[in-house]
C-alpha cells in the first residue's frame, strides 16, 4: 500500500509541474504575442509620422558630436596638462611611494609614452612603470621612493640585480630603469653599468622632473630606435 501511495504521489507531481510548465511557457508566449503587436503599432505610426525619425536622427547627431567635441577637448587638455608638468625635487620627497611610482608614470606620459602605466605592488617583479617611448622603445622602471632623500637608504647591487634579472627576460625591455630621489652606492652604479642598466638619482631626477628634456635625452647609452619614426 505504501509503494502504491508514493507513486500516486509522484504522478500527482510530476502532473503539477507539467500544468506549471505549460503556464510558463503560455505566459511567455502571451508576452512575445504582446511585444511584437507594440512593435508593429509602433513601427506603424512611425511610418505614418516620418518627421519623428527625422528629429531622432538629428538629436543622435547632435549628442554624437556633443560626446566628439568632448572628447576632443579633454584630450587637447590633458596634452597641455602633460606638457607643462613639472615637479619639484621636496614635493617629490613628500609623496607617498605610490605617489611617487605615479609621478614617475605621468613624466613618461609627458615625454611622448602614451601607454605609461603604473604596474606596481605585490608581485610586480621589478617593474613599477612601464612605457613605449615614440622611438618604440619598451621601458621598465623600477621606483626606489626615499622620504628623507639623500639622508634615507642608498639604493644598492640587490635592487639592480633584482630588475636584471627581471626587465628583460620576464617584461622585455628594451631599457630598464631605476629611479630614485635618494642616493646609489658607487658599487650598484658600476653593476648597472656593467648590466646594461641605467640610473637616474636624485640629480637626474631633478633635472627630468623640473625641466622639460625627455629622460632618453638625459641618460647615456640608450639603444636606437626600435622602428623609424616621425621623432627618429
Amino acid at each position: 500500500m505504501s509503494s502504491r501511495r508514493a507513486a500516486r504521489r509522484r504522478r500527482r507531481g510530476n502532473v503539477r509541474r507539467r500544468r506549471h510548465q505549460e503556464q510558463q511557457l503560455t505566459v511567455l508566449a502571451l508576452a512575445a504575442v504582446a511585444a511584437t503587436g507594440i512593435a508593429l503599432a509602433l513601427l506603424r505610426w512611425l511610418l505614418a509620422h516620418p518627421w519623428i525619425l527625422v528629429i531622432v536622427a538629428v538629436l543622435a547627431a547632435l549628442a554624437g558630436a556633443l560626446w566628439l567635441h568632448r572628447r576632443q577637448h579633454r584630450a587637447r587638455w590633458e596634452a597641455v596638462r602633460a606638457q607643462g608638468l613639472r615637479y619639484a625635487l621636496t614635493h617629490l620627497d613628500g609623496l607617498h611611494h605610490t605617489r611617487f611610482e605615479e609621478a614617475v608614470r605621468d613624466l613618461m606620459y609627458r615625454d611622448g609614452c602614451r601607454d605609461a602605466v603604473r604596474v606596481g605592488g605585490g608581485g610586480d617583479l621589478g617593474a613599477d612603470v612601464k612605457a613605449t617611448d615614440p622611438f618604440g622603445r619598451r621601458w621598465v622602471v623600477q621606483c626606489k621612493h626615499r622620504r628623507k632623500g639623500l639622508a634615507g637608504a642608498a639604493v644598492g647591487t640587490p635592487d639592480f640585480q633584482v630588475l636584471n634579472g627581471t626587465a628583460r627576460q620576464v617584461h622585455q625591455a628594451d631599457i630598464a630603469v631605476i629611479i630614485t630621489n635618494g642616493r646609489v652606492t658607487a658599487p650598484a652604479v658600476a653593476f648597472a653599468r656593467q648590466q646594461r642598466l641605467h640610473v637616474v638619482d636624485r640629480h637626474t631626477l631633478a633635472a627630468w622632473a623640473s625641466g622639460s628634456r625627455p629622460l632618453w635625452e638625459l641618460l647615456r647609452g640608450i639603444p636606437p630606435p626600435r622602428s623609424p619614426t616621425s621623432r627618429s
